[in-house]
């Protein structure tokens, strides 16, 4: 999933805000309610399916909203809103028979047709939803989405109420995994049609058909989830309230968790801080999750000294990784000289593309690129570091930043933007070098690969394009043989880390802390965490 994490308020806001949760927590545990704690690190950039791009989003979205199936801690496909399907011998046709309870939160049931307008709204390209090529899997999505088909020609099909017939182009291992991610969710077409906003704030307007309900959202300050009686699992949801505090700084979160405030930090909401995962480790608090997940800067190959091959080698070669996982993040993560995580089935080895920390291999390479870039010594080159509002963020990018001026010679400064204004910014090409990170959006290597299929796809960021790595992975997508496809995406890997369009940091891993009294509430390999399954036992 794009672009994670980090943002947005000052301290004395939290803790005015806090203040406020304290007095209704003093209301709530009188009248026996479950109310959950949490923070999140910006203001999310939107609540609408269909242009989500990033875990913070997401976080909302995911517990909101339901699609046709969702997924549990064991990785494990569960029934959402289709209580069974079907799946053709071909494995090109699915047929899901969807559940007479599923209802909308305006009281309205949930249909097939639901499910067909929201897949072609994303498709749709007047939506401009940065997540389409996901659906590409089905047939003539990308015809449709690229104006060259229509609507009609989407495979995409209400057959009555409680039927969906979905036609995919080529059989697609991972498509069920695909049915509860957010892009994949229903909306209320009568909503969407009636109001361009209706996606814009909390209230009757924005409705949904998942556990809870957003209840109330104080743009830049906090956002409050209510339990939705509506749901037709609700007997089985425990909590009451989640409520959800934004705080820009990983510190401040730290110091509100410690000070009892908030009962969980780590993915997707606040992180453990920097400074702070010692303190955990030590005392037996930090637990350590394996994460389908990277950190790699972005490089904008349109950028006139960016767009030099040698120069982005030379960038990727002069970072010391283990240096940086064993004393700054400290939590685990192993450096990446890839793209797919070894979480994944078949890359379970880094085939390491390149040296860690070889300095003297990023000298040779820095050495062509300054040369064909008409200059004669490093001091002429200046890198622009780009990174969203956040602690960690910054204490990376001021190591990175060291390093490539002291073993490459090259100026290198950082600025930092918040979350939603960052977004806009890297989407369209408005920097040199991006900080970003990448949650799978199913656990598989196509999910971190996909995206660099064309120039134009909705979260590539770089403006690199090639060829023959599109022709791997439309490959990929038609091959039916599993280590076949494997194979050839292990190829397009490979093609792309020869032209370096994004510099791999290291491989994410999910560190977090929690109130002891929090039940189920660790995130699975993706990130994810499903509040519909976590309860609060007795102090």
């Amino acid at each position: 999933m794009k672009k994670f994490l980090k943002q947005t308020i000052a301290l004395s806001a939290a803790l005015l805000s806090f203040s406020t949760v304290g007095s209704v927590l003093t209301t709530v545990s009188a009248q026996d309610e479950q109310v959950l704690n949490l923070a999140i690190g910006s203001e999310p950039p939107t609540i609408d399916p269909a242009l989500a791009t990033d875990s913070t989003s997401g976080a909302i979205i995911k517990n909101v909203f339901e699609g046709l199936t969702h997924i549990d801690a064991e990785a494990t496909i569960q029934p959402g809103v289709a209580e069974s399907w079907e799946v053709s011998e071909d494995g090109l046709v699915y047929t899901f028979t969807l559940r007479e309870g599923a209802t909308w939160s305006n009281g309205d049931p949930v249909t097939a047709n639901d499910f067909e307008f929201a897949w072609k709204r994303v498709l749709n390209p007047e939506t401009a939803s940065q997540y389409a090529s996901i659906m590409f899997v089905i047939e003539g999505a990308e015809a449709y989405n690229s104006g060259e088909g229509d609507a009609d020609s989407v495979g995409v099909k209400a057959v009555d109420e409680r039927t969906l017939e979905v036609t995919l182009a080529n059989p697609t291992a991972y498509f069920m995994d695909l049915t509860s991610f957010y892009t994949f969710m229903p909306v209320h077409q009568a909503t969407v049609e009636a109001d361009a906003d209706w996606a814009s704030g909390a209230g009757d307007n924005y409705v949904t058909n998942g556990a809870f309900l957003l209840s109330e959202w104080n743009h830049n300050s906090d956002y409050v989830l209510v339990d939705n009686e509506a749901y037709w699992d609700n007997e089985n949801v425990a909590l009451d309230v989640v409520n959800v505090q934004i705080i820009e700084q990983e510190s401040t979160a730290n110091a509100e968790y410690q000070a009892g405030n908030l009962d969980y930090l780590g993915a997707p909401y606040s992180t453990v801080s920097l400074d702070a995962i010692d303190l955990y480790r030590a005392n037996g608090e930090l637990n350590t999750a394996p994460y389908a997940a990277i950190y790699w800067y972005k490089v904008n190959v349109t950028d006139e000294v960016m767009q030099n091959a040698n120069i982005r080698h030379a960038l990727a070669l002069a970072i010391d990784r283990q240096n940086l996982v064993d004393n700054i993040t400290k939590g685990g993560q192993l450096p990446a000289m890839s793209l797919v995580p070894p979480t994944v089935e078949g890359f379970e080895e880094d085939p390491g593309f390149f040296g860690d920390a070889d300095f003297e291999g990023a000298k040779e390479f820095l050495a062509a690129g300054l040369e064909e870039l008409g200059l004669s010594d490093p001091s002429e080159l200046t890198i622009n570091i780009s990174i969203n509002t956040s602690e960690a963020h910054a204490t990376i990018a001021q190591f990175i930043q060291e390093g490539w001026a002291q073993n490459l010679g090259i100026n290198a400064t950082i600025d930092n933007t918040e979350w939603q204004v960052y977004l806009d910014k890297v989407s369209a090409l408005d920097y040199q070098v991006a900080r970003l990170g990448w949650i799978a959006d199913y656990n598989d290597a196509s999910s971190f690969l996909d995206m660099y299929r064309t120039a134009d796809d909705g979260n590539n960021d770089t403006g690199w394009g090639n060829d023959e790595y599109q022709a791997l992975i439309d490959g990929a997508r038609a091959e039916t043989d599993a280590d076949a496809r494997i194979g050839i995406l292990k190829e397009a890997e490979a093609l792309i880390m020869g032209e370096m369009p994004v510099i791999p940091i290291y491989f994410y891993a999910n560190n977090y802390v929690l109130n002891p009294n929090v039940q189920n509430m660790s995130p699975d390999a993706l990130g994810n965490i499903d509040l519909k399954n976590v309860s609060l036992s007795a102090e």
